[in-house]
């Protein structure tokens, strides 16, 4: 094959990967569409559960391309996004599951929809951090950008033992080019799609922490 032709199928390689629906433009999508819900609501409008869900399900598969590392993270993530998917067929808004949780005191009792909520919401911020870390530097290999992601967000409510798993498996992770691999990104695609969830994911995550200290609970925890 001569160099134009091969220069011509790189193209419309690099061409196709822009256009197909990867899971970080999924993801970018979901949060932009409610964040974009959050900006234009009225007062009596509320976010509503499965919407939500169905946004939180799309991480769930960052955390199984960042390997053994992040296990932990994955496993604890993906129960509590689904036990909200339980509870959103008794539960219509984010609002309510809080609101049942506070008249029965159980808003910080393990296995609560509010407390798994809460759970679920430090998943986000992981993968904002984590984003925001990646597009910082070039390093080849990730363990410092999810060093950094990890002590920010997780580490202050784990205990010793789960943080000195965490950091023995960030010798695991795969490399920055393996990721984007797992991803189907370039790293100009995958910038692209990052900064979109960083971006749509901050009103989501203030949202959550609004609906908890509006109530008076503490958000260290």
């Amino acid at each position: 094959m001569d160099e134009g032709a091969d220069n011509g199928f790189n193209h419309s390689q690099t061409k196709m990967s822009m256009t197909t629906k990867t899971p970080l433009s999924a993801i970018a999508k979901a949060f932009e569409e409610l964040s974009g819900f959050l900006g234009s609501q009225t007062k009596d409008q509320k976010l509503r559960l499965d919407n939500f869900c169905e946004a939180c399900s799309l991480v769930s598969v960052l955390f199984s391309c960042l390997g053994l590392a992040f296990k932990f993270a994955e496993m604890e993530y993906v129960a509590k996004v689904h036990d909200l998917v339980e509870a959103s067929k008794t539960y219509a808004t984010l609002e309510n599951v809080l609101d049942r949780d506070v008249a029965n005191d159980t808003v910080k009792k393990p296995g609560s929809h509010s407390r798994n909520l809460r759970r679920v919401r430090q998943g986000l911020d992981l993968i904002r951090a984590l984003f925001e870390e990646f597009l910082s530097t070039d390093d080849y290999y990730l363990k410092d950008a999810a060093s950094t992601a990890y002590s920010q967000v997780c580490a202050p409510y784990h205990t010793w033992a789960v943080r000195t798993a965490v950091s023995a498996g960030m010798y695991t992770l795969p490399t920055r080019e393996e990721l984007l691999q797992k991803l189907n990104e370039t790293d100009h695609t995958a910038e692209k799609k990052m900064r979109r969830y960083i971006e749509a994911s901050r009103p989501v995550i203030a949202y959550i922490d609004k609906l908890y200290s509006s109530r008076k609970i503490a958000l260290d925890w």
